[in-house]
């Protein structure tokens, strides 16, 4: 139906439609579900033009007919794969560039053209975006069909490639809203750009021959077990051997190369193969998530088997549903490369996939797009609005994430999307002070050692342990229970001692990226907290999971330590919720692997990086304290410190996770060493280069006071106690923080290279001042003998300076500010300076680096911090409370001015300021004071400061309701304050077991 033009419009019949769908240049997924549309378009009596690079043989095997017309045209690319299970974004979007960019215009001008040479009814995208624009420059209306939309997936890749490349996202949203309304598939990601939407069953090849039928054909007996190995054709690279399968499997290799030789019990298959009969003959499939792979393993209830892939955000949605419907067990990259399959085969085959939905899904998009062809309006969805709103937030959260953390799928984006409840509500972990669950937990577990110290949290985490035990009373047993749970509900040997940690998160009060230069930094401990519950066991004792039993099993080495972890909370990001290692894995020889061997072990499979900030702590105290782990370690990780804020969600897991090991291990570990030693756990084999003050607030803070510290290394000053007429909040803006992002590791690449500079200045001065004192100069005076000593021990101090925040503010504005650039490129700075002398980030030649604003920032930092400190304890007025809001102020443009802001944070601190300034109705003030960014910046939350009333909390939620009115995102706030992990000291458990009579009795 071309869209009217005066009296030139001219409508379709519904006997015969003339469609154009285009496919994108992304693997065959995309192209093997426009067969079934197509299918069911040409039957219908109509010609469909499909604009594709796919092989002939995708739509010629199902589709024989003379409607079909193929044209050879590639207008997008799609992700650029590495290898088949790793993405390499920045060539995803250079080629984008290239085929897509670069000759837009002629595309435009040649696709308008065609589109006017077939007389095209309706054009259909799946999904390429220039396609949406070329039929409204042609005058024809456009629908799109998908899961997915390009923009949402090139978000991370323009964030690891920098700012230049950002326009690629726009321009591919700009295409996308030419397109009427988009025909969204199941397991969809959010695609904002679409006006309209209109969801339809999962889209699905038919079924052509049965069980046994194929099996014939294959010369596969009934009794053979069978495993579809299908990784999207790209396997070339790896050797396949016959001892990865069990006796009595066969493997079917889609496609595998021509030379690829393939032991005796796999087989080469096709390339033209048809997947769905395969489908029906086999037991379970082994590969890697896309569309094509998910919907038919769904659709035909076959379990599989499935490989986490890198940088690609579509695969948490499909996940998600795949598991929802029981249908998908996951498997470790390592296992995987290394051939132990065995256990994950065996999970499979007790799988039962119970996928329900509809699987007409072709057909139903068929019927649609021909009303659309002649002329049939779609009314509007109602929520519509509301729907682009929360998926634009999720895209502007992709845009603004830093980069080097696993994409998550935001809460709050699937319980208001996700009409169908794919994903199980999570336990709720709020108490209230009801005392019958203390007494509850109490009764669960001997307390050996340690207090609960009136921690509602410490007792919701023990009521949490307890129903692990498959003995406890569950109260909904037939609830879909989370992978995550299940994997914890097997990892303790419960006749034996478990030890509990707690650690809080922080918020940063003033301070911030500043401790890295020696900065006094003051910060609160939170309310939210990690636990982590610890136990040791002797090999032969220990509890396994099937694949690391079948890994040990394999060394034929007997029982030997392993190293056994679960995260909850993994259903809320894209990581794997285990993580498991034999503990020989951190030796090499006699000693410790080094930690530029254990960054590489981690690094290696992204979706268990987190594993790092726990499993790093015990190679710390391997390193460090020569500690050597003869028995197997379990660790169970629970955070209630939310990723990504800015309140250090990453100290809190390493300090209660190495609190809890050193506990298990009659390791006595002072609070501040404890922390330093965390600290060398993120810097070095995270490889995030963080100060130490978050670690040293969740180790030594207490409740209610700040933490008052220099860092230079780690000297806690005091706790200074909060005033009772002052009060602080976090408030998270939603945009992602990390400090391993690029922005936080730039700028104090920028720092140091400045206290470089400043050093040689200073040596140079001093040169040149040792040189005048032996030559007497006429003048004014000045140069007095006692001047120039005076001068010349500073320009000594300076010329060797360790810490930039040792450098008073009027030194640098006298001495050393012009003499700082602007900024530099990493190339000069190294011919010029050699090393800028920090161990933890590494200069980039190729990269330019700010240097002046990163520079001053500690500098004035530490004067500000002081003067804040000071400030505390002044009298109580609200010209002392109008003074600290305004060094906090200071401290957030700063940030700014160093490229740490952003438009969130901005946004909130704009909304104190107004509060501030507002007058209320009955003519008194406001009662918030001030606001900054927190931590490293680039995202995450904003601390406010005002006045410890009710009028303030008032208006703390004033400002939350008016920012989610803004952007649509309700700020989580952090409030109140909890003791550190010094403080909290252990708890050392013991299981009670029921007796005869129902009573509880402690395990002998």
């Amino acid at each position: 139906m071309r869209i009217p033009d005066g009296d030139k419009g001219v409508s379709a019949t519904r006997e015969h439609l003339v469609f154009a769908y285009y496919v994108t240049g992304h693997g065959f997924g995309h192209a093997t579900r426009v067969v079934e549309v197509v299918r069911h378009l040409i039957a219908a009596g109509h010609d469909v033009h499909v604009v594709t690079g796919a092989p002939d043989f995708v739509f010629t095997t199902e589709i024989q007919s003379p409607n079909l017309h193929i044209r050879k045209v590639l207008l997008d690319c799609g992700a650029v794969q590495a290898d088949a299970l790793t993405v390499d974004r920045l060539a995803s979007l250079e080629k984008y560039h290239q085929t897509a960019v670069v000759p837009r215009t002629s595309i435009l001008a040649t696709e308008v053209e065609w589109l006017n040479s077939i007389d095209a009814d309706l054009v259909v995208s799946d999904v390429v975006p220039v396609a949406c624009r070329a039929a409204a420059d042609a005058g024809i209306r456009s629908v799109c069909v998908t899961n997915f939309s390009w923009d949402f997936i090139y978000a991370e890749y323009v964030m690891a490639a920098g700012h230049h490349h950002r326009s690629i996202v726009w321009q591919i949203a700009e295409d996308y809203s030419h397109c009427e309304f988009l025909l969204r598939l199941p397991g969809y990601c959010p695609m904002p750009a679409f006006q309209d939407v209109i969801d339809v069953p999962l889209v699905v090849r038919r079924l052509h021959k049965s069980r046994l039928e194929v099996r014939e054909e294959l010369g596969i007996g009934n009794d053979v077990k069978v495993v579809i190995f299908n990784f999207g054709g790209q396997p070339a690279g790896w050797k396949l051997k016959q001892e990865w399968l069990p006796d009595g499997w066969l493997c079917l290799v889609c496609g595998a190369s021509d030379n690829h030789e393939l032991p005796p019990n796999f087989v080469k298959l096709a390339k033209d193969v048809y997947t769905p009969d395969l489908i029906a003959a086999s037991d379970c499939m082994l590969g890697k998530i896309g569309y094509g792979t998910f919907s038919e393993a769904l659709a035909y209830k076959l379990p599989f088997i499935f490989v986490r892939r890198d940088y690609f955000n579509e695969e948490p949605f499909l996940r998600n549903m795949l598991e929802y419907y029981q249908g998908g067990v996951e498997m470790i990259r390592r296992d995987l490369l290394t051939g132990h399959w065995t256990p994950y085969l065996e999970r499979a085959l007790t799988l039962r996939p119970c996928y329900e939905g509809g699987i007409n899904g072709g057909e139903v998009a068929a019927r649609i797009l021909q009303d659309m062809a002649t002329g049939k309006k779609y009314a509007s969805d109602k929520l519509s609005g509301a729907r682009r709103l929360r998926d634009a937030i999720v895209l502007g959260y992709q845009l603004q994430r830093a980069p080097g953390r696993d994409v998550g799928v935001p809460d709050w984006y699937s319980i208001a999307e996700n009409k169908v409840r794919l994903r199980p509500e999570l336990p709720n972990t709020e108490i209230n002070g009801n005392a019958s669950l203390v007494e509850s937990c109490i009764e669960n577990f001997e307390i050996l050692h340690g207090d609960l110290h009136g921690l509602s949290d410490t007792v919701a985490f023990l009521k949490s342990l307890s129903e692990l035990d498959g003995g406890s009373d569950i109260k909904n047993p037939g609830k879909h229970q989370s992978r995550e749970r299940s994997a914890a509900a097997a990892l303790f040997n419960w006749e034996e001692e478990i030890y509990v940690a707690r650690a809080p998160g922080r918020l940063d009060v003033m301070g911030g990226i500043a401790d890295y230069s020696g900065s006094l930094v003051l910060q609160m401990p939170i309310r939210e907290a990690c636990h982590v519950a610890v136990q040791k066991n002797h090999p032969s004792r220990q509890k396994l999971w099937k694949h690391a039993q079948a890994r040990q099993q394999a060394k034929g080495q007997g029982p030997i330590p392993v190293l056994q972890i679960v995260s909850f909370g993994s259903e809320l990001s894209n990581r794997a919720p285990t993580f498991d290692m034999d503990l020989s894995d951190l030796m090499d020889g006699e000693h410790p692997i080094s930690y530029e061997k254990a960054h590489e072990y981690f690094a290696q499979d992204p979706s268990q990086k987190w594993s790092a900030y726990v499993a790093g702590t015990i190679l710390v105290l391997m390193v460090e304290l020569g500690v050597r782990f003869a028995d197997s370690i379990c660790i169970l990780v629970s955070s209630a410190v939310p990723e990504g804020k800015g309140v250090s969600s990453s100290a809190a897991v390493e300090v209660a996770t190495m609190s809890a090991i050193a506990a298990a291990h009659g390791l006595n570990i002072d609070p501040r060493d404890l922390a330093l030693l965390c600290q060398k756990a993120e810097n070095y084999i995270v490889g995030a280069p963080c100060g130490v003050m978050d670690q040293m607030t969740s180790a030594c803070g207490e409740a209610n006071k700040l933490l008052a510290m220099v860092c230079q290394p780690a000297e806690v000053k005091e706790l200074v106690t909060i005033p009772t007429h002052i009060r602080f909040w976090g408030l998270d803006s939603g945009i992602r923080h990390s400090v391993g992002g690029t922005d936080y590791g730039s700028v104090r690449i920028g720092t140091f290279m400045g206290r470089q500079m400043i050093k040689t200045a200073a040596s140079n001065l001093l040169s040149q001042s040792l040189n005048s004192v032996s030559t007497p100069q006429e003048g004014d005076g000045m140069n007095s003998d006692e001047f120039e000593e005076h001068g010349i021990e500073l320009l000594k101090a300076e010329s060797s300076l360790n810490y930039l925040c040792n450098l008073s503010p009027h030194r640098y504005e006298a001495v050393y500010a012009k003499k700082l650039p602007e900024c530099i490129a990493g190339e000069g700075f190294i011919n010029k300076y050699t090393d800028h002398n920090d161990t933890v980030t590494v200069i980039d030649p190729k990269r330019t680096y700010a240097v002046k604003a990163p520079t001053k920032h500690p500098i004035y930092e530490n004067f500000r911090v002081e003067a804040f400190k000071a400030l505390l304890t002044a009298a109580k007025t609200d010209e002392q409370l109008s003074a600290l809001g305004e060094l906090m102020y200071q401290c957030h443009y700063s940030y700014t001015d160093c490229g740490l802001g952003s438009d969130g944070t901005d946004r909130l601190v704009n909304l104190v300021q107004e509060m501030q300034h507002r007058k209320s109705s009955n003519g008194q003030n406001s009662s918030l004071f001030g606001a900054k960014i927190t931590g490293g910046g680039s995202g995450g939350s904003v601390c406010v400061i005002g006045r410890n009333c009710i009028r303030s909390s008032e208006q703390i939620l004033e400002i939350q309701r008016r920012y989610k009115a803004a952007t649509g995102y309700l700020p989580l706030i952090f409030e109140g304050s909890s003791p550190g992990a010094g403080k909290f000291g252990y708890l050392r458990l013991r299981r009670r077991v029921s007796s005869a009579d129902g009573s509880m009795k402690q395990e002998v």
